[in-house]
């Protein structure tokens, strides 16, 4: 049985996790954090309640868990991350707003060969997507992407847009020109260049997570497009996550791939 503790558990992202791990046969919720929600309760995904705690380090040493899941804030998570590895345990983080060198750096906080699982997107549509806009960055290397929330998500560009744009960048052999962007009307009109790669954000009420990747070449044009309409979209790559990271050894592994092609 894996015991699982879910930080940001009074979030929606939150909230889905510890359904899904409560559904699993391997698994189970041993504790919900969440600092917003001091002396409440969530729902447990088995019909009750779990009380929520506002502390990570008191749910580690109660609850003994195998895995702390993360989807909390760009402002906490690094917190988060480095108490549960110092704790020696396994983290399968969500939360998108940190740089590769900072998650190499906390990384290196691990004790007892706990790994630092990251994805920027846990929707098994949205990997494919970002593979084949590695793959089609070969033969079209001029290519834009544009990324649209909920209101809700507090950084911009996405996670997802991030690793895209790096794939990209790593995938061509070129860096096309930005038509445009030398003579803006209004500055960040043509989007943030991300390893060469425009990117436009947009944030909107109704929305969840969407992404369009455009290439462009002479007479042609290729979209890539994801749209995750429901959070539970991306449950399915957290349970593999939470499954799988206990045998990945140790230190940091990024990418959602990695455990596709295991």
């Amino acid at each position: 049985m894996i015991e699982v503790v879910v930080c940001g558990a009074g979030g929606r992202m939150g909230r889905e996790v510890l359904r899904a791990v409560a559904a699993q046969p391997d698994m189970r919720p041993v504790a919900a954090v969440d600092p917003s929600l001091e002396g409440d309760s969530v729902p447990d995904g088995l019909g009750g309640e779990i009380p929520v705690a506002t502390d990570l380090t008191d749910a580690i040493r109660d609850g003994g868990p195998d895995v702390v899941v993360d989807f909390t804030r760009p402002d906490t998570v690094a917190a988060n991350v480095r108490t549960a590895l110092e704790a020696g345990v396994d983290c399968v983080v969500g939360t998108t707003g940190l740089t590769e060198e900072e998650l190499e750096q906390l990384a290196a906080h691990s004790t007892d060969d706990a790994t630092l699982f990251v994805a920027p997107n846990f929707a098994i549509g949205a990997v494919l997507m970002m593979r084949f806009a590695a793959e089609a960055a070969r033969y079209l290397p001029d290519a834009e992407i544009v990324e649209l929330h909920h209101d809700r998500k507090l950084d911009a560009p996405s996670g997802t847009a991030m690793r895209t744009a790096a794939l990209i960048a790593r995938a061509r052999d070129t860096v096309p020109p930005a038509p445009g962007r030398g003579t803006e009307l209004e500055p960040g009109a043509r989007g943030a260049s991300v390893d060469g790669v425009p990117v436009h954000s947009v944030r909107l009420p109704g929305l969840v997570a969407h992404q369009t990747v455009l290439f462009g070449g002479a007479g042609q044009t290729l979209t890539l497009r994801h749209d995750a309409i429901d959070r539970t979209s991306f449950m399915p790559g957290v349970v593999l996550a939470v499954r799988k990271v206990g045998d990945l050894g140790g230190g940091l592994v990024f990418g959602l791939e990695h455990l596709l092609d295991d």
